[in-house]
């Protein structure tokens, strides 16, 4: 199972599941893996495999490509797609050595590969290595778990301002219902040509909410880095606040990073409203959300959206707060229509001015909010 830096010391309380239709070959790997002092499960397909995986939660998975009915391919997929199997991870054994099967198996989330013929070194070897990465990574939201609960009782931190950040090119507005306000916004240098934002919404208007909000905003930072895709970083992060928010909680929220040598944006929208992309040049949309919501599921699908940009191009995110109407009913059809028509209020005027005619769109003057809203605008 999978266990904390306490099971370092003793490799036999870890449990290795392998899945080959061939029985020559779970006998070698069965043989191996005991001589190691792990504990061996086997299955001889890919269905019972997984039906396995998710009762006894192994530390790490040993699956045959080439198997009859449900292939490795198909398998990997499934146990990726299962929220109690998704974080396990999963070593393809293979006699395949063209480079297109290895990088299709990377994609779909395996960690190695193992070819026939085995070698028993090279078993224990990438066994060991593995198991010790898992353990490590675990080790590390542990950590990042403690670091957070030492800052649960701070207020909110202080937000961005664009003044403070200029070459993120930025216009924010944040408009509070309560003190502790669930909506919040950050935005964060990676390095000198790329930038990340990040908009979300906490579940809840307690007094707790400020808390949660000031946590997950070091979290971000703890997690941004330039070596990870934003669909990784939001994995990570949700990870963490897995093992830190009530039950009752939860995040909608979108991520982006823009690298502004490369003309490039890449997102993760996580259960939130769709973002307003507003080119120079060309014809408006939404992007809607294609992954779960941060803080609720183990294992939650986190989908990256790529889409390249020009400079003058123009992002827009905001909270359900701006589109809800006032009995706190998210009209997705509506909504979608109504912040479409926005865009012709965005371009050819200040990126300020842009986000305050999104907002006077939905809100008039004498029209008052029901909700928190923050509405991030941002140029490329």
């Amino acid at each position: 199972m999978n266990r904390g830096t306490n099971a370092i010391e003793s490799m036999k309380s870890f449990t290795i599941l392998v899945i080959d239709d061939t029985p020559t070959n779970v006998m070698i790997l069965k043989k191996t893996l005991l001589n190691s002092g792990y504990n061996v499960l086997t299955a001889e397909d890919g269905r019972s495999g997984r039906k396995i995986a998710e009762e006894e939660k192994p530390d790490i998975i040993l699956l045959d490509i080439m198997m009859p009915e449900e292939d490795g391919f198909e398998t990997i997929t499934k146990l990726k797609s299962n929220p109690s199997t998704a974080s396990i991870p999963v070593i393809f054994l293979t006699a395949l050595s063209d480079i297109e099967s290895k990088v299709s198996g990377f994609e779909l989330g395996a960690v190695d590969y193992i070819t026939k013929p085995f070698h028993p070194l090279e078993i224990r070897a990438r066994t060991r290595l593995h198991i010790k990465l898992n353990i490590a990574t675990n080790a590390l939201i542990e950590t990042q778990r403690e670091k957070l609960k030492q800052i649960e009782t701070a207020q909110q931190a202080m937000l961005v301002s664009p003044e403070e950040m200029p070459e993120a090119n930025f216009s924010v507005y944040y408009s509070p219902l309560h003190e502790a306000g669930g909506d919040f916004y950050d935005v964060i240098r990676i390095n000198h040509h790329t930038h990340a934002y990040f908009v979300a919404d906490v579940s809840g208007h307690d007094i707790g909410t400020s808390f949660i909000t000031a946590s997950v905003k070091a979290l971000i930072r703890q997690n941004c880095s330039q070596i990870y895709t934003v669909d990784e970083t939001m994995s990570m992060v949700n990870s963490v606040l897995l093992s830190i928010l009530p039950e009752d909680k939860y995040l909608t929220a979108c991520y982006i990073t823009l690298n502004r040598h490369t003309n490039s944006i890449s997102m993760v929208n996580m259960g939130h409203p769709p973002a307003l992309f507003v080119p120079l040049s060309g014809v408006p949309k939404v992007i809607l959300s294609e992954s779960d919501i941060l803080g609720a599921y183990a294992g939650a699908m986190m989908n990256e959206y790529t889409i390249k940009v020009q400079k003058g191009d123009r992002l827009f995110l905001y909270t359900d707060g701006l589109v809800e109407n006032s009995e706190k009913k998210l009209l997705w059809t509506k909504s979608i229509e109504s912040i479409k028509e926005c865009a012709d209020k965005c371009i050819d005027v200040p990126l300020h001015d842009a986000v305050r005619n999104i907002k006077n769109h939905f809100y008039p003057s004498l029209r008052q909010p029901t909700d928190d809203i923050v509405i991030l605008g941002i140029e490329v």
